[in-house]
């Protein structure tokens, strides 16, 4: 392409500080280095992880930065030593890196990669973003509320040319997120009870999970009646509002169930609900795993909860490694195995951008695509 090995000026949203909204600027994107792609961002969902960063985490070190972790774009160049990629392939960028090279790697056992960022600041200290003569950080690495974006190879996973790009960003973290935390993380089993705290698009993506796994019954929970109906699309037997009820909710699960649910999921990022998701399990086999998003507060709870047999474990984009498991859910979604245009409600664009946050945060919608550059 003719812009190959130049600096690009393109629009970008910029957070320049928290808790504010962003900013639609030029920013200067610098050619990609060796062994980086540099990818034009076509489309890119409004996760709520991303909001996590501006109102809640804060981190003062993690601005300004270009936010936005859930994307498809198209390659337009590669850096010297990149043979995966060549311009013009369809990609997602990962905001977990898979380099194929580390213990964790190389072990079947976890999704972690080395050369993952710092979760602190929430991005890599190395950008090819400047604007206005100051750098700008690539939040988790991948900054898709940007017409273009530089990432390292390690953190691009190639797909299937026939795939919608405005539909498949949404893999590149809620529906993975969720879907995976069910059958990769929590392991559920066929004929099982499931309960699913939040229904986002993270936890209506579990909800698919377990039914793809075959459980037999599926416990919608979430304090908004609204997404009752949408549940139902995805998979969810029951809802349970824990509002209508004056006992705990998880004493109102184990009524339901027997003594209670065989697994949990969490998927707002709250601790208080995490401790919920926990006493809903049956104890003896119940397993709980905690998938929302937070780094605020400590967790707790009483420890025979676990004594009695009981298994509690977190994920991370559920349990996929990045670059092996987003092309396999891409073809999924091909081959109409797994749902995605029903996660989406509104598509704006990118100017647009702190409308779609408005509607994140006010629990409007369950995912908002930006068309960001044309195809």
């Amino acid at each position: 392409m003719a812009t190959a090995g130049k600096v690009i000026k393109c629009k970008a949203a910029v957070a320049w500080e928290p808790n504010k909204p962003l900013v639609i600027e030029e920013i200067e994107v610098a050619p990609p280095k060796a062994k980086e792609v540099r990818i034009k961002i076509v489309a890119t969902g409004v996760c709520h992880t991303d909001l996590y960063h501006l109102f809640e985490g804060m981190h003062k070190d993690g601005f300004p930065a270009v936010l936005g972790h859930e994307g498809a774009g198209i390659v337009e160049s590669v850096g010297p030593g990149v043979t995966e990629f060549q311009p013009g392939d369809k990609v997602i960028p990962l905001f977990l890196p898979q380099c194929g090279e580390c213990r964790f790697c190389k072990s079947p056992k976890t999704n972690q990669c080395v050369h993952a960022w710092d979760a602190g600041v929430m991005s890599t200290p190395d950008s090819r973003f400047t604007c206005k003569g100051k750098k700008v950080l690539q939040f988790m690495g991948t900054s898709t509320f940007s017409e273009y974006t530089v990432m390292n190879q390690m953190s691009v996973a190639k797909i299937d040319p026939a795939a919608p790009l405005d539909k498949v960003c949404l893999l590149g973290c809620g529906i993975c997120t969720g879907y995976g935390a069910a059958v990769n993380t929590a392991k559920v089993e066929p004929g099982s009870t499931c309960a699913v705290f939040g229904l986002g698009a993270v936890g209506l993506a579990a909800v698919m999970g377990c039914k793809a796994a075959g459980a037999k019954r599926i416990i919608a929970v979430d304090t908004n009646p609204e997404k009752s109906e949408k549940a139902t699309v995805f998979g969810a037997t029951d809802f349970v509002n824990p509002k209508d009820h004056s006992k705990p909710i998880s004493q109102v699960l184990s009524d339901m169930t027997n003594g209670g649910v065989d697994f949990s999921l969490e998927c707002v990022g709250n601790v208080g609900v995490m401790r919920s998701a926990l006493e809903s399990c049956v104890r003896g086999w119940g397993v709980s795993v905690i998938v929302g998003w937070t780094d605020m507060d400590d967790f707790a709870a009483r420890p025979i909860q676990l004594m009695a047999g009981r298994t509690w474990k977190g994920t991370l984009f559920g349990g996929f490694k990045s670059k092996d498991g987003v092309p396999q859910m891409v073809k999924a979604y091909l081959d109409k195995k797994v749902k995605v245009d029903e996660f989406i409600t509104h598509n704006m664009t990118l100017d647009q951008v702190n409308d779609a946050i408005e509607l994140m945060k006010h629990g409007k919608c369950i995912r908002t695509v930006l068309s960001v550059s044309p195809q």
